[in-house]
């Protein structure tokens, strides 16, 4: 409570620490599940796991590639391995055993990769995965998750263990405002959306979410409408929401920490050109490597802010204008 007796607003929080905690309620829940960590447990917080089932708690060293090996053989032998790294590293440094000894045997590994995006500020471009969706969604059969927030992790890890074969959990480092209900659950091949509206759609992931709402908020106020839909499932993609905004808005803007090619925006642009075209607009990083730096300044630099978010709606709807000779 504050000092006038007013509830305090909920405070942004670090999916990496969500992840923790719901390591050890999985634990409970999942007697044949076992965590790798590539030496990297006291960032991911999975240190919680080891604490609490010692037994089921494997610290791989700093070996990605043997990592996702042994999870591999791990899983061939009736376990649910789940292995919690750097995204840069258990999606890029391993990204072939992950394809040929997990994805390609089908086998039923999870992949929680924590510090995707440009968001993990000062440990600069060595750790910086802006290419891991893209590298992700190319493996068959590979499906690729994105809680909203913190309060999505332990739902949407829920949803990995109760499928059958290798999925990708992507998690960003910096805070994220709370948006989402404790403990909803999340669907594989779905979607979630925040705010509605009919002038507009922003599709958008993880931290780029919250600055969807925020730059929804600013253009309610020119009054421009724009529904924001998290999408979750990056991998099967919602098709459904994305041909359903295509249809009631007809213009679409896809917001992500993540290089402008191959991400959520290629997987909206594919579902729009054969199912539903219409004008569609990004909001990623321009094909860069990106500076080291604090999560807000890279954000600003790279043009990932609210403000950019709203100017590429106005820039998507002067689109729609024009296709439409001139009406809006």
């Amino acid at each position: 409570m504050t000092g006038n007796g007013s509830a305090e607003p909920p405070r942004p929080r670090e999916q990496r620490i969500a992840l923790g905690e719901a390591l050890v309620n999985l634990g409970r829940d999942y007697p044949e599940l076992v965590v790798l960590s590539p030496d990297v447990s006291p960032s991911t917080r999975a240190t919680k796991f080891r604490a609490a089932y010692p037994e089921r708690f494997i610290c791989t060293g700093i070996a990605e590639q043997n990592t996702l090996g042994m999870a591999a053989g791990l899983a061939a032998t009736g376990w649910l391995p789940l292995v919690a790294g750097y995204a840069m590293f258990v999606g890029g440094k391993a990204w072939e055993p992950l394809r040929n000894s997990i994805a390609y045997s089908g086998l039923n590994v999870k992949i929680v990769a924590t510090h995707a995006g440009i968001n993990v500020g000062p440990d600069g471009v060595t750790h910086q995965a802006i290419e891991d969706i893209a590298l992700m969604r190319a493996i068959p059969g590979m499906v690729v998750l994105a809680p909203t927030d913190a309060q999505q992790v332990e739902p949407v890890l829920r949803a990995a263990l109760s499928w059958r074969g290798p999925v990708y959990v992507r998690l960003e480092r910096a805070a994220i405002p709370p948006l989402t209900p404790p403990g909803a659950p999340v669907v594989i091949g779905g979607s979630f959306t925040l705010r509605q509206g009919e002038a507009a759609t922003v599709f958008a992931i993880g931290s780029m979410v919250a600055a969807a709402l925020d730059a929804a908020n600013a253009l309610a106020a020119e009054g421009i409408q724009v529904r924001v839909i998290s999408m979750v499932s990056i991998k099967p993609l919602d098709e459904a929401a994305v041909v359903q905004a295509a249809h009631e808005t007809g213009a679409i803007v896809v917001a992500e920490d993540h290089n402008r090619h191959g991400g959520l925006g290629g997987a909206i642009a594919e579902a729009l050109a054969r199912l539903a075209p219409v004008p569609m607009e990004q909001v990623a990083v321009p094909d860069v490597f990106a500076e080291s730096g604090k999560a807000d300044e890279l954000r600003q630099r790279y043009h990932l802010s609210a403000a950019d978010i709203a100017q590429a709606v106005r820039k998507v709807l002067a689109r729609r204008a024009r296709t439409h000779g001139g009406k809006p």
